[in-house]
């Protein structure tokens, strides 16, 4: 502009960046800490109400689920409580600043860049509902692909030894398929809408950069543009996008939005569901017969007859009905099923599990009945490693653990589908564990199994029709 440049103003830029990026760096960082300072604690909640679940509602609940509601969902929340909000108050506060900077210059400048304002408002409000819809959509894809992957992954050795490897893998890649999917359709609502906020934001500036030019080259007398200096131009075309900048960066926490209000509702569907009412089976309730001190008894029905919940309840784990002439004699318990507790450490820890002085000879020949000591899938013997929980053990291979757990105890057995999920010669092994057992105790199982129950010493039929039949 032909006027001379004081010193201090050039001194003084480099002071003015460096200032500026040490509060960017400072405000990035405590926006980050305070996003893991949430989700830090919102895991720490979610994880002190799993523990408090009671057994049957923990163990109804999809592994899947949980483990992307424990790692994921809170990062998402989080995202949502601390970064959406901080956008949300920057395109309250910021907006109005840099308006009433423009105001001060040129009046006409600001209300130009204020009636595009309504325009992206309606905007945020038509997409808004689109993409929320669309997160939703893809935080169940992302859980039924969770929950496929973890059973998957606990089922490994059983799908192994089918050589159902190519069917399960064609499986994984359709939901691997759906969920990107419904990313992409996330993302690109996502996109969209940052784009139309950058076209609103370039359209008003170069609107004005137009209406500033024409003025200065007197062409064009457009009041509050034809009579401004040079550097109050430039001082309005420098201030327009940061006033449009608030707007940008809430577009661009859209998606987290989203994906926060996604992720809370599941959240809140896992931790605060219901806890699981027993079932009312007046069939069940009607049942008197005295259990023997030995001998094997086959609950057989068809699915839904209430056969797990009958041992359920013998079990003391459910209440509801009038079955107190059916405890059984020994509260003394051994539990048989393909979910059976599997602590951490190696195979003959976990066979041992609850047992006060094992004997070794005994549990090296239970587990060997039992076909334990011969899976391939168990190379090291009862020396093997079991992650916690048992996780790298297929259904099978818990079941036949809870089995021997039975052989080597002393009270009575309750099985659930004892011989489920096995081939014909292991299961053949499991009726003769089960029946080595029935000769010194009593072991009552609930079966599919028509040879189980066919060398039963009692059956008891729950047929549909809520009538029982006991044959001997």
């Amino acid at each position: 502009m032909g006027a001379p440049i004081d010193p201090w103003l050039v001194a003084a830029m480099p002071a003015f960046l460096l200032a500026a990026c040490v509060a960017g760096f400072v405000s990035d960082t405590a926006q980050a800490s305070a996003e893991h300072m949430v989700s830090v604690g919102l895991r720490e909640q979610a994880g002190a109400r799993l523990d408090n679940l009671p057994a049957r509602q923990l163990q109804a609940l999809p592994i899947g689920i949980v483990v992307i509601s424990m790692q994921r969902h809170p990062e998402a929340v989080a995202g949502l409580v601390v970064g959406h909000r901080v956008a949300s108050m920057m395109m309250g506060v910021g907006p109005l600043l840099a308006a009433a900077a423009l105001f001060v210059v040129s009046w006409q400048a600001a209300l130009l860049v204020i009636c595009l304002t309504p325009v992206m408002i309606v905007f945020f409000a038509l997409v808004g509902d689109a993409i929320r819809r669309r997160a939703d959509e893809q935080e169940r894809a992302f859980g039924r692909l969770a929950s496929q992957f973890a059973d998957r992954i606990r089922t490994l050795p059983t799908i192994l030894a089918n050589h159902a490897t190519a069917e399960e893998d064609a499986k994984l890649a359709s939901r691997l398929q759906a969920y990107a999917d419904r990313t992409m359709g996330v993302l690109r609502i996502a996109f969209v809408n940052a784009g139309i906020i950058d076209f609103f934001a370039s359209l008003s500036i170069a609107i004005l950069a137009v209406f500033l030019g024409l003025g200065h080259l007197k062409l064009a007398m457009i009041p509050g543009f034809s009579s401004l200096a040079l550097w109050q131009s430039l001082f309005i075309l420098m201030i327009a996008p940061e006033y449009f900048a608030p707007f940008r960066r809430f577009a661009e926490q859209y998606h987290a939005k989203a994906e926060g209000l996604a992720a809370a509702a599941a959240l809140d569907r896992l931790l605060d569901a219901e806890p699981p009412t027993a079932k009312s089976l007046p069939v069940l309730d009607r049942l008197r017969l005295t259990p023997p001190a030995r001998g094997l008894i086959a609950i057989v029905g068809p699915s839904g007859a209430g056969k797990s919940t009958l041992l359920r309840r013998l079990a003391g784990l459910e209440t509801t009905g009038s079955l107190d002439a059916w405890q059984p004699v020994d509260s003394r318990i051994s539990w048989v099923s393909a979910d059976s507790h599997v602590p951490e450490g190696t195979l003959a820890s976990a066979l041992s599990w609850n047992l006060a002085t094992p004997d070794q000879n005994h549990l090296q020949d239970a587990a060997g009945a039992i076909g334990l000591l011969d899976d391939v899938l168990l190379p090291g013997g009862l020396e093997t490693k079991l992650d916690r929980g048992g996780t790298n053990l297929s259904g099978g291979q818990r079941l036949r653990i809870a089995v021997v757990r039975a052989l080597l105890g002393e009270g009575t057995v309750l099985a659930d589908e004892p011989t489920a999920k096995l081939d014909q010669e292991t299961a053949q092994a499991v009726r003769r564990a089960l029946l080595a057992i029935s000769r010194s105790r009593l072991v009552i199982v609930a079966t599919h199994d028509r040879d189980l129950a066919a060398v039963a010493d009692t059956t008891i039929d729950l047929t549909p029709a809520n009538a029982i039949e006991v044959a001997a």
